[in-house]
């Protein structure tokens, strides 16, 4: 078994049918196809149900969090590569497994297009170092994990929205894997999410990453190199806001941390 396509999901029935819907038309046979849900009471059991020909495992139970619930999908799966299509995200075409069963790497990322916009996100260097990680983390909906390496480092389930930064570091920089990035699109990405609408939380857990896996140097350097972060960061947030407008906005933050790097 190559793949393992794992999805979590919780009181959002519309968003399963359309990721479980994306799943089924694969036209891979190398996968299986895990469901965890968190104890839904609208319907999305139901929708589980009516798919279970296509589903190798599912539970529907009260779990302590999204990264809690993608570590219950992990202990459940087989193969390979792990790759997480949470409820609301879809495969961006059918032969998106397919396309990627010549890589061995360790990690392997291609892109996502977000909702409501037609330019296509994720890591645009063929490498990728530290500096690329502080930068931004990999989208999960196009990252293919060996699961070796998720059982060695499962999510850190204290965190709400960026564990996932954590294990591309702890994977990337500390552990040296293996990493090919890919430009073709792999997801279709759901905005809607806790990732998306983290209310002030990014920064804080950001913050609190960093000073658990770093010594106070490197926390030093990191600042250095980002003096102003966090304001830019809401300014490009603020500036994506118009439609059209978020190609403009990164490059304007590009821009002003060149800027910032030379001073």
């Amino acid at each position: 078994m190559r793949y393992s396509v794992i999805t979590i999901n919780y009181n959002n029935k519309e968003g399963l049918k359309r990721t479980i819907m994306s799943v089924v038309a694969q036209t891979s046979n190398e996968y299986e196809f895990i469901i965890i849900d968190g104890g839904s009471t609208d319907g999305s059991v139901d929708v589980i149900k009516e798919h279970t020909d296509y589903i190798t495992y599912w539970v529907s139970e009260k779990d302590n969090g999204v990264y809690h619930a993608m570590n219950k999908g992990v202990a459940q799966s087989h193969g390979k590569y792990l790759i997480f299509m949470n409820s609301g995200d879809s495969f961006h075409f059918s032969d998106a497994l397919s396309a990627f069963n010549e890589y061995e790497e360790d990690i392997i990322c291609g892109k996502v297009l977000k909702s409501g916009e037609n330019i296509p996100c994720g890591h645009q260097k063929p490498t990728i170092t530290l500096v690329d990680l502080m930068r931004g983390s990999l989208p999960h909906q196009a990252m293919f994990i060996k699961r070796e390496l998720m059982v060695r480092h499962p999510y850190d389930e204290k965190y709400k929205i960026l564990s996932d930064w954590k294990l591309c570091i702890q994977a990337l920089v500390f552990n040296n894997c293996t990493f090919r990035n890919s430009d073709i699109i792999v997801a279709d990405y759901d905005t809607s999410g806790i990732s998306t609408n983290s209310n002030g939380l990014l920064p804080k857990e950001r913050e609190q990453i960093l000073k658990e896996m770093f010594p106070p140097r490197i926390i030093t350097d990191y600042q250095r190199l980002y003096p102003a972060d966090d304001e830019l960061l809401d300014l490009t947030l603020l500036l994506s806001q118009t439609v059209g407008a978020r190609k403009w906005a990164k490059r304007f933050l590009n821009l002003i941390l060149r800027f910032t790097q030379k001073k």
